[in-house]
């Protein structure tokens, strides 16, 4: 497959990414708006499971709830689409037979060659881990989508600021998840920023590749 991204034009796009802080109310054209969605559907997780849901808060009424207990954030309001990633509270065997029979199903295989596959995933998260590893897990499994997101949103020219500062108890009582079986791990809004964000202008702060990277 022949890059669509040069390698050139891909660290461009990071540098240029920053975590916005003022946004422009701007709407994004929704064409580009249904391929970030798309990369949320895309992301990858530990043997594929996707123990999340990801809540697109279209309401101004319930982002205007959220905002006071997003330590007041601008973003949660002014963003032009605002993204809560919320983690799976329990994985079942009934978790894993769903996307193990879609996985047989769309991919014509066979069942039985794919079982130990099946009891993998079984022992390693179902029955591997009690309930609070599950949820530990599942919460880094929104972290790896979350990273796919803002990436994609900044190839696409779309600004983003990930948002962990805020009360998941009270995103989860106001966006009713309770009893759902999923919970609030972390939010993203994206974007365009605003011109008056001083924030766009600053110099990006990063550890020399020495320090952060090691060859083996």
């Amino acid at each position: 497959m022949t890059p669509a991204t040069q390698p050139a034009q891909l660290l461009a796009a990071l540098n240029w990414r920053y975590a916005t802080k003022a946004f422009d109310t701007k709407a994004l054209p929704a064409p580009l708006w249904e391929a970030l969605q798309e990369s949320l559907r895309l992301s990858p997780s530990s043997y594929g499971l996707q123990p999340w849901k990801f809540f697109v808060i279209a309401d101004p009424a319930v982002r205007a709830k959220l905002r006071p207990v997003s330590w007041n954030q601008s973003q949660i309001t002014d963003a032009s689409h605002l993204v809560v990633f919320a983690r799976r509270t329990e994985i079942t065997e009934a978790d894993v037979n769903a996307f193990f029979n879609q996985m047989v199903s769309e991919r014509q295989a066979d069942a039985t060659v794919l079982e130990p596959y099946r009891q993998m995933m079984i022992g390693g998260v179902v029955k591997g881990k009690d309930l609070a590893g599950q949820r530990e897990w599942a919460a880094r499994q929104c972290y790896i989508a979350l990273g796919q997101f803002m990436t994609s949103a900044a190839v696409l020219g779309v600004d983003t600021c990930a948002i962990e500062g805020l009360d998941a108890a009270q995103y989860d009582e106001i966006l009713g998840l309770a009893g759902s079986g999923y919970q609030t791990v972390v939010a993203c809004a994206a974007g365009y920023r605003s011109a008056a964000d001083k924030y766009a202008a600053m110099k990006k702060i990063r550890y020399p590749a020495a320090r952060v990277i090691a060859q083996v």
